[in-house]
């Protein structure tokens, strides 16, 4: 096999581990790259392929994550992740543990680690990678990487999201949610929401957005139904599609284009957290994307006009 048909096979592990280190789908792909130019340049053939070019995005990785937190600490209101929609890796033996660690709730925990930790977090918790690889990976030794991944997981532990341990459940849950949200109907949105349940929007101050968070089952379900009665009116869909593995959905404009994307997270069978990712920046990889002023423009509009139809 040559090195071009090895890092090929292996594409979709490296770019797995990158962006779970990053939490940016197009660093990670940069990440990815370096790893091939560098695998490309190595004189001799590396005893272990999967070992060599994990290590060496890895490395790449853990860089990247170094001068992104000096940007991530000046972004405008709250940071999530690039939304992933389809993760290239695949482990039947591990597939809960690859879903999880992918959820929006999850990656944003581990933004609390530092570079190291979480790198080891990530190598060792997601996927398995034993202590003398993760060692040769960072540069640390063996009794270093197991003293980064104890408090690497006390630090997961104390806020790891909680889901549904059942996956079809989780679904309904989430074709419920969107089969009332579709309709306005808020009622049948607050009996899906937990008590205390949090929305949050991402704009990075590059789009409208409601206000950084929203607390409480009436208000969250107040808000969606007249979210929705603004943007259907300007002929905005949404789409129920998994987000970072876990329910969510696209939203486009009445062209086809990206709005914004919605996940939920889910636990003791309501939806705990509602994140929306409408930061233009963090779209564009999923397709083109749409201008959200534009639409919340016109939508605020159509809202006046049908105001003053009303009132006569």
């Amino acid at each position: 096999m040559s090195r071009t048909e090895e890092f090929e096979e292996l594409r979709p592990l490296l770019f797995a581990i990158a962006y779970r280190i990053l939490g940016s789908v197009s660093e990670a792909e940069d990440a990815v790259q370096e790893t091939w130019l560098r695998y490309e340049t190595t004189p001799t053939q590396p005893v272990s392929p999967k070992a060599f070019l994990s290590a060496v995005v890895t490395r790449v990785s853990i860089d990247v994550l170094r001068s992104a937190r000096v940007r991530r600490e000046q972004y405008v209101g709250p940071w999530f992740p690039e939304p992933l929609l389809n993760d290239p890796y695949q482990d039947p033996e591990r597939s809960a543990e690859l879903a999880d660690s992918l959820s929006m709730a999850a990656l944003v925990l581990l933004e609390r680690l530092s570079p190291l930790e979480r790198a080891v977090f990530v190598l060792r918790e997601v996927f398995g990678f034993g202590f003398p690889e993760i060692a040769s990976a960072v540069g640390r030794s063996e009794a270093a990487c197991r003293q980064l991944a104890v408090r690497a997981r006390r630090h997961m532990d104390e806020g790891r999201p909680r889901f549904e341990a059942d996956r079809k459940e989780r679904e309904q849950l989430a074709e419920r949610f969107f089969d009332a949200f579709r309709e306005g109907d808020v009622d049948g949105l607050r009996e899906l929401l937990a008590a205390d349940v949090h929305m949050v929007g991402d704009g990075g101050g590059k789009a409208p957005q409601w206000a950084n968070e929203i607390i409480g089952a009436p208000k969250v379900s107040r808000l969606l139904a007249a979210m929705l009665s603004a943007l259907t009116d300007v002929g905005v869909t949404v789409e129920p599609h998994a987000v970072n593995g876990q329910p969510g959905a696209l939203f486009r404009d009445r062209d086809g284009k990206i709005l914004n994307t919605l996940a939920l997270d889910i636990a003791d069978g309501r939806i705990q957290t509602i994140r929306s990712v409408i930061n233009p920046d963090k779209l564009a990889h999923v397709g083109p994307v749409a201008d959200a002023w534009a639409v919340t423009r016109e939508a605020q509009r159509a809202r006046r006009a049908q105001i003053t139809e009303e009132r006569g």
